[in-house]
């Protein structure tokens, strides 16, 4: 009988608890950690990423990816901005956004209700932007935004581009 691979079994990923405070004036969401980020317990671990560099960029603060990751959200939450997941967990092979499955939402219109200082909310990527925005309506009169995905994975976009459309969140930073 000859050897044949068994399917792969994707595993329930759990997503972080909120990067935010009363001051949160921006809300960055992605849609569901990556393996990395998971192993590591910290948003946008994978050196792939270049989340840390383009929010960097926003802030004039190129360096967040040198700091300790406690510092880094210290520095966010200072300047208003604060991190977050649409998806509460879901079945996903890797870390890819494509195999996401059986995802879980998180109650983002109960989220925000209880953040009085936001005025925008900035989806990294497609996912993240899709899943969020079936939750959120435009009638709650905050900004929406979506970006493209920080992610190495998302290599259709130059470095560049990238930089360009995430520099609209500057109008949304202290």
């Amino acid at each position: 009988m000859p050897n044949t691979p068994l399917p792969l079994v994707a595993r329930r990923k759990i997503a972080f608890p909120p990067s935010v405070d009363a001051d949160t004036r921006l809300l960055i969401l992605g849609s569901l950690p990556g393996d990395v980020s998971i192993k590591q317990g910290e948003y946008y671990a994978h050196r792939g990423n270049a989340f840390w560099a383009l929010i960097g960029d926003v802030l004039g603060e190129s360096d967040l990816r040198a700091l300790p990751y406690a510092m880094r959200l210290k520095r966010l939450r200072a300047r208003g901005v604060g991190l977050w997941d649409v998806i509460e967990s879901a079945e996903r092979e890797g870390s890819l956004d494509s195999a996401i499955r059986a995802a879980e939402a998180r109650d983002l219109a109960a989220f925000i209700a209880r953040l009085p200082a936001l005025h925008a909310i900035a989806f990294n990527g497609k996912a993240a932007a899709t899943h969020g925005r079936r939750q959120i309506s435009a009638a709650t009169g905050l900004t929406l935004i979506d970006l493209p995905s920080s992610s190495g994975a998302y290599a259709a976009m130059p470095r560049a581009a990238k930089e360009r459309a995430w520099s609209v969140l500057a109008d949304y930073i202290g």
